[in-house]
């Protein structure tokens, strides 16, 4: 049974909310901006999270934001660390949700990648939508459908990709924003864009989400406003997305991870915009998780430890 509130209302359904594992069983470090990382310790902020979310005895399902396994763990542990941490994810009593980060990328490609995380599409890609209640829908979209890395080196989608980053950033390092400036410091290799196809897709699903009268929450890895998130973390075509997003009014929260240190922000059309803290980034003994409860007129982010919790009410 779901938590009776204040007004006496129970949530409609809840869900566990985790991102950026990014396990390796390596010693600690730093991001380039000089954060302490956390690679060993992390797996375990997975399992206390499991462990809560099974405690509860009332969510739902739960949703991995992306990047489980880090960029530095070594290349040939790369398939048994990513098998590691999602058994972990299996232990949870209920279906888990995955989406792809770029460490995730980093380590394994796609063809490997997406059957170990059970995403079932066509193509490579790994967007898909799923819907838990009859008046919500979930849409996780691909950040990396257009990207550098996971694809071939010459498919179409690397190429385009390639060509892109060339042409927006003109540092040999790509994943260095010197000499970009305002909105232009987010073309780095380690963003991507969602392609034409999957922006048609995602249109066709508003568009019926609508006509059901359904809710939609949007789940992507890759951050999608500004206010929420630093520029140098951002889609690269966020803007586009949003721009499908803004036609309709069904679309009330867009959650994300990537930039670690989290933020949420409300956006011109009274969409909330939540980026989730990084489970990599808690010292020994502190963790960052959570789960989230959805009723009609809200979701409601409850934090555990450094995630911080969220009362996002629609304003519609």
């Amino acid at each position: 049974m779901g938590l009776i509130t204040s007004d006496g209302k129970q949530p409609l359904f809840s869900f566990g909310v985790i991102s950026d594992v990014q396990y390796a069983d390596i010693p600690d470090g730093r991001s380039f901006i000089g954060v302490p990382r956390y690679y060993r310790h992390s797996i375990l902020v997975l399992q206390r999270a499991v462990q809560k979310w099974n405690d509860l005895q009332k969510l739902n399902f739960s949703v991995n934001f992306g990047d489980i396994v880090d960029g530095f763990c070594p290349k040939d542990q790369s398939l048994s660390a990513v098998t590691k941490v999602a058994y972990e994810f299996q232990k949870f009593n209920g279906p888990v949700y995955h989406m792809i980060g770029n460490h995730c990328l980093y380590n394994l490609p796609r063809d490997e990648l997406l059957p170990l995380l059970n995403i079932q599409t066509d193509n490579g890609c790994a967007y898909y939508d799923f819907s838990p209640s009859p008046g919500y829908r979930f849409v996780v979209l691909d950040g990396y459908d257009i990207s550098t890395i996971g694809w071939p080196k010459d498919h179409p989608k690397a190429l385009e990709a390639t060509r892109f980053l060339d042409e927006k950033n003109p540092n040999s390092e790509k994943n260095s924003p010197e000499g970009l400036e305002g909105l232009d410091r987010r073309f780095l290799k380690f963003n991507g864009a969602v392609g034409k196809e999957q922006l048609g897709w995602l249109d066709l699903v508003l568009q019926d989400a609508t006509k059901l009268e359904q809710k939609v929450i949007i789940c992507c890895h890759v951050p999608l406003d500004r206010g929420a998130s630093s520029i140098e973390a951002l889609l690269w075509n966020y803007d586009e997305v949003m721009d499908v997003i803004h036609r309709y009014k069904c679309v009330k929260v867009c959650l994300a991870g990537h930039d670690h240190k989290g933020g949420h922000s409300v956006d011109s059309h009274g969409v909330h915009h939540r980026v989730l803290e990084a489970a990599l980034e808690c010292p020994p003994g502190s963790d960052a998780f959570g789960y989230v409860e959805v009723y009609d007129d809200r979701v409601s982010l409850i934090g555990i430890d450094r995630m911080q919790s969220t009362d996002m009410v629609y304003n519609s």
